[in-house]
């Protein structure tokens, strides 16, 4: 669905309503504390927003976080700052927000499905707000990057930064893999201003920067059994198809490749995937790529789908400050101790997948969904990403995922919810879903209609996952669930 003119200016109308807040707060030389999700989109908006405070010369501090509970409510309560922007997180927790945080002023920069009314004290952009898809059309720091551009027309740099947010929010659901809706827009001003070149060709990490059988190895999306995470039998792979890994004693990239020999590796890995079970579209393997023309060729920051994966390592593996000082520019230290985070991210990945896959009893199919059981091998951070690469080549890709990992500190489990756009338009809303089964089981829970997340006491986990079994089976039907 193409976005209609009123859409658009409204929405961009409250991005300079929140803008004017953030204005205010800095000309009373009030302190600002943001808040923002751990994940790729969290981190570039936490990015965007800092980079935007910074040039303003702003007093403020970022702190990223999984969700917003009574530890962060007290810790904002005790410090009372005059403004607390949260970013890529924020619309599920009006409610909350609203009763403890009464007397303060809050700035909500979110696309997550709302739950609540806001309060006179919370200004509150959200692209739901009006009926734009928050999961395909904008992502937080699609929304960060619109109040930033409001505050100061030189924080159009920040566009790439946007990009990667989005890809990681795997927003490329328009035609063959392309950005659509309002991060078009943005897509069009980092173009414009010579940040950005998009071009079609194979998606695959390191395109530009590593030889093919290194790409193969190391790629998660998708998964491929047997050759992910192992480069010698990647190797063998593609001598197996007669694509030459050299030329002239150099090694080959992707880009390197004839036509002809990329459209024979994506027939020959379609095939392998379906002869190990696994449903994969070809298409997916082919799309638009965006090239950030600003980074260093054969670094993992020039192509913005693996900027992403960078941003999603530092905060996966509890490093998330490397990820926003990335996003706000540092090109030294930052960058060298990130790229380290990411080798380590990729084993990890790697090493997890590998645990679910070796025994087809870890991946248990109920009626309507799939349910991975982390045990104590996967901790809650990898939780969003396994799921998310899982669900892309499920053996019924008719079923969403929910995968769980136990928190044994907090006596609570974190669930993620994946599913493909197939299913969505069958009537499934994951967020819905989330949030209604958790607020069953003394949980929280919501997010997107493709991909949530939820947290339950321990003790409701087997409960929790038969009411999700049973909504998604209600909403396939057509029934209106209600939370």
């Amino acid at each position: 669905m193409s976005l209609d003119e009123k859409q658009i200016a409204d929405f961009l109308s409250s991005a300079s309503q929140a803008a004017e807040t953030v204005l205010e707060t800095v000309k009373e030389n009030g302190v600002i504390h943001v808040f923002s999700h751990f994940d790729t989109d969290g981190l570039s908006a936490a990015g965007i927003v800092g980079r935007a405070l910074f040039r303003l010369d702003a007093k403020f501090r970022v702190r990223i976080t999984q969700w917003i509970d009574e530890k962060i409510i007290g810790e904002i309560l005790s410090e009372k700052p005059q403004l607390i922007v949260f970013t890529d997180l924020g619309s599920g927790y009006i409610d909350l927000l609203s009763e403890k945080l009464a007397d303060l002023k809050i700035l909500i920069l979110d696309h997550h499905q709302i739950s609540g009314e806001a309060t006179a004290n919370i200004v509150h952009v959200n692209p739901h707000l009006y009926g734009i898809d928050g999961a395909r059309d904008i992502s937080g720091s699609g929304v960060a990057y619109f109040t930033a551009r409001a505050m100061d027309k030189a924080n159009v740099d920040s566009a790439p930064i946007a990009v990667v947010g989005a890809l990681g929010d795997l927003q490329d659901k328009y035609d063959q893999r392309m950005l659509g809706g309002l991060n078009g827009k943005i897509v069009e001003d980092a173009k414009s201003t010579g940040l950005l070149t998009v071009e079609k060709d194979l998606i695959f990490f390191g395109r530009e920067t590593r030889p093919i059988h290194r790409t193969l190895a190391s790629t998660t999306s998708p998964f491929i059994p047997g050759i992910s995470g192992g480069e010698d039998k990647s190797l063998a792979f593609l001598v197996s198809l007669d694509i030459r890994p050299k030329h002239n004693d150099k090694w080959r990239a992707l880009r390197d490749l004839s036509e002809e020999e990329k459209k024979r590796l994506c027939s020959a890995l379609a095939d392998y995937l379906l002869s190990r079970g696994l449903h994969y579209k070809v298409s997916n393997l082919i799309g638009h790529v965006y090239i950030l023309n600003r980074e260093e060729p054969w670094t993992p920051l020039r192509d913005a789908r693996e900027f992403s994966v960078l941003l999603n390592a530092t905060g996966r593996m509890n490093k998330p400050g490397l990820g926003v000082a990335v996003c706000m520019g540092d090109r030294g230290s930052a960058l060298e101790e990130a790229n380290k985070v990411l080798g380590r991210y990729r084993r990890t990945i790697g090493k997890h997948l590998g645990w679910v896959m070796e025994k087809p009893e870890r991946m248990e199919e109920l009626e309507n969904i799939f349910v991975v059981n982390g045990e104590d091998y996967i901790e809650d951070k990898i939780v969003g990403a396994i799921s998310s690469i899982l669900s892309t080549s499920l053996p019924n890709p008719e079923k969403p995922l929910i995968m769980y990992a136990n928190i044994i500190e907090e006596e609570a489990a974190k669930f993620s919810a994946r599913t493909v756009d197939m299913v969505t338009n069958m009537g499934v809303n994951l967020g819905d879903v989330m949030q209604a089964a958790a607020e069953k089981c003394q949980g929280k829970g919501g997010g997107h209609n493709v991909a949530a997340g939820a947290q339950v006491p321990l003790e409701n986990v087997t409960t929790f996952i038969e009411i999700v079994n049973e909504l998604v089976g209600k909403q396939l039907k057509g029934e209106k669930i209600g939370s």
